[in-house]
């Protein structure tokens, strides 16, 4: 009976053996059989840098405008005039101002005499109080014009000076050093207190304004340099940082507003002057750009698959990205990899350290 088991069990016990080293023949196969994988060659890029059009203006421009209402009577300069501080600009008519100054000396000249009156009138009450010869109520009736008086003297002093500083107002004066930039009224023209007359601006502070697309905004911050060319001839050139970066795009362009300052720069670069400015790209922003499918991530960071062309096999690498990344298919590793290895872009799924690969090379973009 045991005998008859056994060959039964005999025919099962083979087939369980054949089948267990089938598998492991084809494991040992499937090891043994090259992945193909594709590879790129890692090279290091320079930034690329996008030149944008920008115009010189000035940092500071005031309008000028007269502080009293007139009718302008004359205009000493026009649009592109240097002027220096303390320059008569443009005159209103001066009459009406004038005539308030003469009232107003008139009222003081009244006050002053007044004043000697009430002066005079004090002391003979005081005398006659002293020897009862007029009452103690008429001599303070007397302190009291006199102090009268001595304020209305001090409220003319004040008019005149205020209608003379009024008769001031009639002339424009420059507040500083600049070039006139824009004329908004004419001779002959009225023109009421406040109203813009002349633009004036500074000549030793400019900035180069420059409008930049969205898709170039997020790499540009505060102090960054540019190099800043005439575009008639762009061997003639100066160095701008950036000063002031537009908090929101413009909602019809899309664009953000910078102004790079170059205040050192010659005076070539005249108000108005058209230019090219060029972000400089320093050499320690030299990085590698990978297509997103060669990059694997774990518990410790960002990986890549290097490959080993003597031996055919591959190894992981640790590898640090740039926050701020190349595009939408590509990131930019900064470090951890050397210029000419070959690293595997395609066929990263379940690799192993020391497998080997059949390599396919993959052009780079």
């Amino acid at each position: 009976m045991t005998l008859v088991r056994i060959g039964t069990s005999l025919p099962f016990l083979l087939s369980i053996s054949l089948l267990v080293g089938c598998d492991q023949r084809s494991e040992a196969g499937e090891q043994a059989t090259p992945r193909p994988v594709k590879v790129v060659m890692a090279a290091a890029e320079r930034d690329k840098a996008t030149s944008l059009p920008g115009v010189v203006r000035a940092r500071i421009e005031t309008d000028l405008a007269f502080r009293v209402l007139g009718r302008m009577v004359s205009r000493k300069v026009d649009v592109g005039d240097l002027v220096h501080k303390g320059d008569v600009l443009a005159e209103i008519d001066p009459l009406s101002l004038q005539l308030a100054v003469k009232s107003a000396q008139a009222d003081l000249r009244n006050a002053q005499a007044q004043l000697e009156n009430a002066a005079t009138t004090e002391i003979r009450k005081r005398k006659l109080m002293q020897s009862n010869a007029a009452s103690i109520a008429d001599h303070d009736l007397a302190e009291q014009q006199l102090k009268s008086a001595t304020a209305n003297v001090a409220k003319a002093t004040a008019s005149l000076a205020k209608a003379n500083e009024q008769l001031d107002y009639a002339q424009l004066r420059a507040e500083f050093d600049g070039v006139v930039t824009a004329a908004f009224a004419e001779m002959g023209q009225t023109v009421s207190a406040g109203q813009p007359v002349l633009k004036l601006a500074r000549l030793e502070q400019r900035d180069v304004v420059v409008d930049v697309p969205e898709a170039q905004f997020s790499n540009i911050r505060l102090d960054d340099r540019f190099n800043v060319a005439l575009q008639l001839d762009n061997r003639i050139q100066a160095v701008g940082v950036v000063r002031e970066i537009a908090p929101q795009a413009d909602p019809n362009t899309r664009t953000y507003r910078l102004k790079i300052a170059i205040d050192q720069a010659s005076d070539i670069f005249r108000l108005g002057a058209v230019v090219t400015a060029t972000p400089v790209v320093e050499e320690k922003k030299q990085a590698i750009a990978l297509p997103l499918s060669a990059i694997r991530s774990d518990g410790d960071g960002a990986q890549v698959w290097v490959v080993d062309r003597s031996t055919a096999t591959v190894a992981p690498r640790a590898v640090k990205l740039d926050d701020k990344g190349s595009g939408a298919r590509f990131v930019r590793v900064v470090s951890g990899l050397r210029a000419g290895e070959e690293i595997v872009v395609a066929g990263t799924d379940d690799l192993v350290d020391g497998q080997k690969v059949k390599l396919g090379q993959e052009l780079r973009p």
